[in-house]
């Protein structure tokens, strides 16, 4: 193939949803919503727990760090989709595309490694309460998190960087709502063998095993819990439980679904429809399912909505 035709597409278009929506006004709307809940219910917590004393501890050090990763998650892809869906502009140049799914690589994976460090907290905390405060320190909260943005944005350009030395040949079309690493692979026309072998490599370990250290933890968990004499005790900490668990499950459930599911199951809608799930729904639920059952948040919230 000519060389100039290999490096000829410098942008590309994302047909995303509006390509299978007879309705795409109505569609940007609702996802602005979503948008617009996602960003105020994670910015209330964040407020929240950076004005309350009572809650400047391990568990909501983590929990304001997971709303800010939210804020900036469901903020890599959602507007771009909604401008898409509204103007009809429906290009983003391949400098753009790149810088997109660095963020959105970078929050992807601070979002999973988040959720299993809250799970190994809620572990310590009800599993060796005596030991949690020698345990889980602030100063080992400020390494494991520093640590953790360092591990994703390495990964992250470890991806980016793989993915710029690839050139791209005849279709520019990516039928998703953002720049991912599957679309992107699919439109090249170079040698993708590292890329897919760092996938499945790296990007496993970095997706099964917090997930691993999530289901563990919780299991210990419920162990802990089946032996509490109080029912309505047990009956409280199996809910709260439970909740993480269901929005773990549409997290991690989705997204493997989309990463590491064989190719010949993959379809554009189905893709598009499971990354609409762990980009857009869990950031929005996130604040409800891990902040707004518990009593202390919803106090000092109550607090601030009354000032």
């Amino acid at each position: 193939m000519d060389r100039g035709n290999l490096t000829a597409i410098r942008e590309f278009v994302l047909l995303g949803l509006s390509d299978s929506s007879a309705h795409p006004h109505l569609l940007a709307l609702l996802f602005l919503c979503m948008d617009l809940v996602t960003v105020l219910g994670n910015a209330l917590i964040i407020l929240d727990i950076g004005g309350d004393p009572r809650l400047h501890s391990p568990m909501y050090f983590f929990l304001s760090n997971l709303a800010f990763v939210d804020i900036c998650f469901i903020s890599t892809t959602v507007p771009k989709m909604v401008v898409n869906l509204l103007t009809d502009t429906l290009t983003i140049s391949l400098e753009g595309c790149l810088a997109q799914l660095f963020f959105f690589i970078s929050f992807v994976n601070m979002d999973s490694l988040l959720l299993c460090v809250m799970a190994y907290d809620r572990y310590v905390a009800i599993c060796h309460p005596l030991h949690y405060a020698t345990t889980v320190s602030p100063q080992l909260c400020l390494q494991l998190v520093a640590g953790l943005w360092v591990v994703t944005c390495l990964h992250a350009l470890l991806h980016t960087m793989l993915m710029a030395r690839l050139s791209f040949c005849a279709s520019n079309v990516i039928h998703h709502f953002f720049c991912d690493l599957n679309p992107l692979l699919q439109l090249s026309c170079s040698d993708v063998s590292l890329n897919i072998m760092v996938i499945l490599t790296v990007g496993s370990l970095l997706a099964l095993t917090p997930l691993a250290c999530i289901l563990t933890s919780y299991g210990l968990i419920f162990c802990t819990i089946l032996k509490v004499t109080s029912t309505q005790g047990r009956q409280r900490a199996f809910s709260t439980c439970s909740c993480h668990l269901l929005l773990v499950v549409l997290f991690y459930g989705t997204a493997i679904a989309v990463y590491f599911s064989p190719a010949s199951s993959h379809t554009p809608q189905g893709d598009a429809l499971s990354a609409v799930m762990y980009t857009t729904v869990t950031p929005m639920l996130n604040p409800f399912i891990y902040s707004l059952r518990n009593r202390d948040v919803k106090a000092a919230l109550q607090k601030t909505l009354c000032m």
